[in-house]
């Protein structure tokens, strides 16, 4: 499985951001796909899922309503579109897949395959 994050960059406030992460290496839709970050001193969490199959979403309360996730299963690539950004939004950002059967969408310990990771700093 490889995992490939692009679209990271620096940001003011209130600005938006897309990340893309491209799938390979397995059967793209079989599983869940899953954005989540880590800020400097804390530990990862979970931003946003998505179902590879039906297309079902699920998202972190803090970012409700300003954050998209999406997919291209013609591309195997999963999408994270940032709107209204703020400092606080500031982190390496990851996709994640393998996602463990019974484990919660946003769950950091529920995956096993994830990239390398994206910085996003909002200033």
């Amino acid at each position: 499985v490889q995992l490939v994050e692009s679209g990271g960059g620096s940001v003011q406030a209130g600005r938006s951001l897309s990340l893309s992460c491209a799938a390979s290496g397995y059967t793209y839709n079989t599983n869940c796909m899953g954005w989540f970050r880590q800020a400097s001193g804390k530990e990862r969490e979970g931003v946003a899922a998505i179902y590879t199959i039906g297309g079902g979403t699920v998202y972190a309360d803090s970012v409700k309503g300003r954050f998209t996730i999406s997919q291209d299963s013609a591309k195997n690539t999963v999408y994270l579109q940032m709107n209204s950004l703020k400092p606080q939004n500031t982190a390496m950002y990851y996709c994640a897949t393998n996602k463990r059967p019974g484990a919660g969408a946003l769950s950091v310990a529920g995956y096993n395959a994830w990239g390398q990771g994206t910085q996003v700093t909002v200033s």
